[in-house]
């Protein structure tokens, strides 16, 4: 077994250990938070954690009602430019940390007055030494160069926080709830198997959702270029409608996330629209209206709140993505050109 499809089906145990681990850390860390009363959230990160960072953008705008920047961390390294962060929190994301403009990033951030907290899976790392308070992924070594786990537990740790910071038990219980739902996609991998064989010679294609999801679809195609060498776009279902859908023709391959939630209606008009202009349309819901118009559907039986599908739906395209690999005759632990840790200044 590769280490790719180990690490995906380690992720119920991954939620477990950090609901276990970081509940009692969160409670401190949120009333030091109140006690400066932000009114800024800004996320530093790259490559797959940059698609949890755009999760925690929605998250945290939606519930917490904070508006949240997602920083180019650029500006400081190549730029040097020296922000002013007074009244912000600064999130740090790295699964390595590591990350040599993360890092720098966050130590400009805290100079220049933010609350900074690392999110990251080594604790002694350079980011995790130099901000103020650390949460941690309890992912354990992940040793396939395609992250899996360590996304899922940034997803976690993101929404952890968010729920306690706005007293959400609502969505703790769900999280709770998260390694059984998790247990039920991954039963249906050989599934997946037999879907993913169909597109062994698929070369291009675009990968959309909205709101929550669209940092699925964003990770989901990071996953196709990583390990089967896809050239996939990822794009909001919205953006797509603006321009990108005009490449979109007869048997052109578009695959779609749509749980159930407030953009689902606008994911299943344009599942109808893609499928009126021949476009092979691979859609991953737990809805069966939506299902019966995919070319190919992929269900996904747990039915979850909005607010944590993401957690949920990622798994499906994990394994697709590492299922495609195989038939591809690609090794996805050791995709070529790639590090398990990239430091980019």
């Amino acid at each position: 077994m590769h280490y790719m499809l180990q690490e995906i089906q380690e992720q119920p145990v991954v939620v477990e250990k950090i609901l276990q681990e970081e509940s009692r850390r969160l409670q401190r860390l949120i009333r030091r938070i109140q006690r400066r009363d932000p009114r800024l959230v800004v996320i530093a990160a790259r490559g797959t954690s940059d698609n949890a960072a755009t999760y925690g953008k929605y998250l945290i705008e939606t519930l917490l009602g904070l508006p949240v920047s997602l920083a180019a961390p650029s500006v400081v390294t190549l730029y040097g430019s020296r922000l002013q962060f007074q009244g912000s929190i600064l999130l740090g994301i790295s699964q390595s940390g590591e990350s040599v403009d993360v890092v720098e990033f966050l130590r400009v951030a805290r100079r220049g007055g933010a609350f900074t907290i690392a999110i990251t899976n080594q604790e002694r790392s350079p980011l995790a030494r130099n901000a103020h308070e650390v949460l941690l992924c309890h992912a354990g070594e992940e040793r396939s160069i395609a992250a899996t786990k360590t996304y899922l537990g940034q997803l976690t740790v993101l929404a952890l926080l968010t729920a306690t910071w706005g007293g959400r038990g609502d969505l703790i219980r769900a999280l709770q709830q998260l390694p059984k739902w998790l247990q039920e996609v991954l039963q249906n991998g050989a599934k997946i198997a037999e879907q993913a064989n169909r597109y062994r010679y698929m070369g291009e294609c675009i990968v959309s959702a909205r709101g929550y999801n669209y940092a699925t679809a964003k990770e989901a195609a990071l996953k196709l270029k990583e390990t089967c060498y896809v050239l996939a776009e990822a794009l909001s279902s919205a953006d797509l409608l603006h321009g990108p859908i005009a490449i979109v023709e007869r048997d052109f391959p578009v695959f779609l996330f749509a749980p159930s939630g407030r953009a689902y209606t606008h994911l299943l008009e344009l599942t109808g629209g893609l499928a009126a202009k021949g476009a092979e349309v691979i859609v991953f819901s737990d809805r069966e209206e939506i299902l019966e118009k995919a070319t190919i559907p992929i269900p996904v039986r747990a039915s979850v709140p909005e607010e944590v599908s993401p957690h949920v739906f990622i798994l499906p395209a994990q394994l697709f993505a590492y299922h495609l690999a195989l038939a591809k005759g690609l090794d996805p632990d050791h995709p070529r050109g790639l590090r398990k840790i990239t430091r980019t200044r």
